[in-house]
């Protein structure tokens, strides 16, 4: 049995351009990093075969979120005792954005992260990176309390025109589709709280208000958009691959949860 041809920076860049992805784009990308199967170079050829393709006026974003660094009341998976909560909160150090890893986000969006020349957001729970020429633009400006709306890098995403990128992942792994339930009309709102790095170098526990996320009808949604509007479909390396508008994605998404979710 012959056995399968390695996957190369060359061979991802032609699959990324069947699939749609063109010189200046802003590329919004979750990714499976085991879907791509044998990939020479590993996450840094993928990232590579990325830029290559959208080229310098191009833009990729990554979620780079730190969910653990949250308020322990709130933690289901695994929940910890409450006796815990006040060192948690007390002795959790503050996030920075040039020290603070990503926590669950894949190792492909840890490659963005720290690759020259990146750029990531400031806010201590929900940032994102980005590497090209919007990166400043969609990274800059991301405020506390609109972690995933209008003043977020989703929102800058949605205003630049950009794609979703979901390489061997579903649509439970599309950040995009919170902007949708941040533009609802009365969406539930809760406090939360974060670590967050002073100047001095000490951390300081804050907390704030804002929407609660939601995920679990983001498989049933992305179905629904899919069937309605079908997104590009197509192989990188060993990873089924979906490329899609975001602005197409969230107007619908927008308008599904309007309908689906009910108002409390």
């Amino acid at each position: 049995m012959d056995q399968p041809v390695p996957h190369t920076v060359q061979s991802l860049r032609s699959d990324l351009r069947a699939l749609g992805v063109r010189s200046g784009d802003v590329v919004l990308f979750h990714s499976s990093t085991r879907s791509l199967g044998f990939v020479v170079g590993g996450t840094q050829a993928m990232v590579q075969a990325l830029l290559d393709v959208i080229g310098p006026e191009g833009t990729v974003v990554v979620p780079t979120h730190t969910p653990d660094n949250s308020d322990p009341a709130g933690w289901r998976n695994p929940p910890v005792p409450e006796e815990w909560w006040p060192a948690i909160r007390e002795q959790t150090p503050g996030f920075d954005p040039s020290r603070t890893p990503s926590r669950w986000m894949g190792v492909m969006a840890e490659t963005v992260r720290t690759w020259p020349g990146a750029l990531r957001s400031d806010h201590p729970r929900l940032s994102f990176a980005a590497l090209g020429a919007h990166a400043a633009d969609i990274t800059g400006t991301h405020q506390l309390d609109d972690a995933l709306g209008e003043r977020s890098p989703l929102g800058a995403v949605y205003r630049l025109d950009g794609k979703v990128l979901l390489l061997g992942c579903g649509h439970d792994s599309n950040t995009s589709l919170h902007l949708a339930e941040w533009r609802q009309k009365s969406p539930p709102r809760g406090v939360t709280g974060a670590s967050i790095r002073q100047p001095d170098g000490t951390s300081r526990w804050t907390t704030w208000t804002d929407v609660m996320e939601k995920e679990d009808d983001f498989e049933q949604l992305g179905a629904a958009f899919e069937a309605a509007v079908g997104p590009s479909i197509g192989q990188v390396g060993g990873a089924t691959t979906r490329l899609m508008s975001q602005r197409a994605l969230v107007d619908f998404a927008t308008a599904w949860m309007a309908v689906h979710r009910p108002v409390v």
